[in-house]
């Protein structure tokens, strides 16, 4: 599954915020500027930023598994934090 969002965060904020979401929860298998990819026994999840637009971050998302899978949740549940970065305001909720 992939999944998008466009925020206002700065690519670095949201590659950090990545390490810190996914890094608890999965091992970290790839590294580089624009990119994080993480692996466990739910599955693999790659994050990818890039810059839109000017002043937006286009953040991607995807998984190697079908949707509604614990990889899927994950991936869903760390674009919600993501809004939140940007709006503090956002409350986080979800089934995710």
């Amino acid at each position: 599954m992939k999944y998008f969002h466009r925020t206002h965060g700065t690519p670095d904020e949201v590659l950090a915020r990545a390490t810190t979401f996914f890094g608890a929860r999965l091992a970290p298998v790839e590294e580089q500027s624009r990119r994080r990819r993480f692996a466990g026994g739910v599955g693999q999840i790659g994050v990818t930023v890039q810059a839109d637009g000017g002043h937006y971050t286009l953040v991607t998302v995807e998984t190697n598994q079908v949707g509604e899978s614990e990889a899927d949740k994950l991936a869903k549940r760390f674009l919600t934090l993501v809004h939140t970065m940007a709006d503090p305001t956002h409350r986080p909720i979800g089934a995710y």
